[in-house]
């Protein structure tokens, strides 16, 4: 957190955009202090930057987990607008549970407790153990394999269900094949990839 002083609070969110080379529309910031006197105004602000986001995420994971008696250790950064935090314990098997559904549960309660506290949408990736880069390289190698049978046969073929961010790496993974289009359907935990042959 970092702050700015200036006459207004207008002109301190102007100041602090201009410094951290922030749109003044995404600036995440709370007045601090204001002073209306006859002769002299001031404004502070406290802007809130990403690290800080980092840093909560990963407060509110080790103290709630603390509390389910589960010690862990956590290592956060920020990675292409995604704060991404990897999650070290004795408990592994416990935080990623059965196909990863406890840790998506983790991922989707640790995202709400961020975007609730700096009041904007974070998307944010939790990892337990280097579980969720062998699930990417996993699915990755699925996705290709079945694409080549795709441009061979010329029959669609959909994938088995997955995570809003897993379908995002077989997208991603996809996105350079000629004759190849992928397109997410279904609903909910129902929701899956087709990958489709396209002339």
């Amino acid at each position: 957190m970092k702050e700015f002083t200036a006459k207004t609070v207008d002109e301190a969110v102007s100041l602090a955009a201009e410094e951290l080379k922030i749109d003044p529309s995404k600036l995440l910031y709370k007045v601090t202090e204001e002073k209306k006197g006859l002769f002299k105004k001031s404004a502070t602000i406290a802007v809130y930057l990403e690290e800080d986001a980092v840093a909560y995420a990963e407060e509110y994971l080790t103290a709630s987990l603390k509390a389910l008696g589960v010690d862990i250790t956590t290592e956060g950064k920020i990675e292409d607008e995604i704060i991404k935090i990897t999650i070290n314990s004795e408990r592994n098997s416990i935080l990623i549970g059965r196909g990863g559904r406890t840790l998506q549960c983790l991922n989707e309660l640790t995202k709400l407790a961020v975007s609730n506290k700096f009041r904007r949408r974070y998307r944010l990736l939790l990892d337990v153990g280097g579980y969720k880069e062998d699930k990417y390289e996993r699915v990755t190698r699925i996705a290709k394999r079945a694409a080549r049978d795709v441009l061979s046969s010329h029959q669609d073929v959909q994938l088995d269900p997955m995570t809003p961010d897993e379908r995002r790496v077989v997208h991603n993974a996809l996105s350079g094949m000629e004759h190849i289009k992928t397109e997410s359907t279904g609903e909910g935990d129902d929701r899956a990839i087709w990958i489709r042959y396209v002339d």
